[in-house]
């Protein structure tokens, strides 16, 4: 089985390398081709106005100045010059839950992979904060990452439909189990925080408040809240087909 690995936190991110251990468990084939630097946030976007620069890392590890998607579309048309059997993506520095998954460029290299016909599967581990900051428990991934992708491969899916796979922030022998789940909503807001460099000018950064809501039973967000590791199906199919009904009608158009 031939793989190929992407993400959008970089070619030198921890979490590549944690992937990186998942798919040697899986296959003796392994191809690494991901971002030259921190792409997250991009979502599902393409370099069309400047040159894509490929650099060759080492044996089969390429690193692309590009998007996420720019990196799957390198792999396929250049870099294997044909597709692999599967495209794993991650494992992002930070879930992917709910309506993230229409900034995440993690969920973006998945996307791409399936719309040129590859199973792929978005990873990402959750994390928490602790008294020295930022904790990812990336023993969390690595310990059932790769049981679960050897799970998951056999089971047929619709064309058109991708994995989006979520680990939670808790220790990797504290995993209550898996969820197949639906995605979340969440109400949250971009802060623009208002700063000033060391000349007194402005600059502006963004960043997300904290999460509110329900955290429904059954999704991805409530999932890994109750330490369960979230496998959600997601589709390429955008169309709202329950207002299909009722926008013909209104329209006077048959369907």
């Amino acid at each position: 089985m031939r793989i190929l690995l992407t993400n959008d936190d970089g070619i030198h991110a921890e979490g590549l390398r944690v992937l990186e251990g998942i798919a040697r468990s899986l296959s003796d084939d392994v191809w690494i081709v991901a971002p030259e630097t921190d792409q997250s946030g991009l979502a599902h976007s393409l370099t069309l106005s400047d040159p894509l620069r490929l650099r060759k890392v080492s044996d089969k590890h390429f690193a692309v100045r590009g998007t996420p998607t720019d990196c799957v579309i390198m792999g396929i048309r250049h870099v294997l010059k044909d597709k692999p059997d599967l495209i794993l993506s991650g494992v992002n520095a930070g879930s992917n839950l709910a309506d993230d998954v229409t900034y995440s460029g993690t969920i973006a290299a998945a996307i791409e992979g399936t719309i040129q016909g590859v199973r792929s599967i978005a990873l990402s581990q959750a994390y928490r904060h602790d008294a020295e900051g930022r904790f990812i428990p990336w023993s969390v991934a690595s310990h059932h990452g790769a049981d679960l992708v050897r799970k998951l491969l056999p089971i047929a899916l619709p064309e058109g439909t991708f994995l989006n796979v979520n680990f939670p922030a808790c220790a990797e022998g504290e995993v209550e189990g898996l969820d197949v789940t639906t995605q979340g909503k969440t109400d949250f807001a971009l802060v623009v925080d208002e700063r000033q460099d060391g000349r007194g000018n402005p600059y502006f950064w963004l960043r997300f408040s904290d999460r509110k809501g329900r955290f429904l039973e059954g999704t991805d967000i409530a999932a890994v809240r109750a330490n369960r590791i979230s496998v959600t199906p997601l589709q390429l199919d955008l169309t709202d087909h329950a207002a299909l009904k009722n926008l013909s009608a209104a329209l006077g158009v048959s369907r």
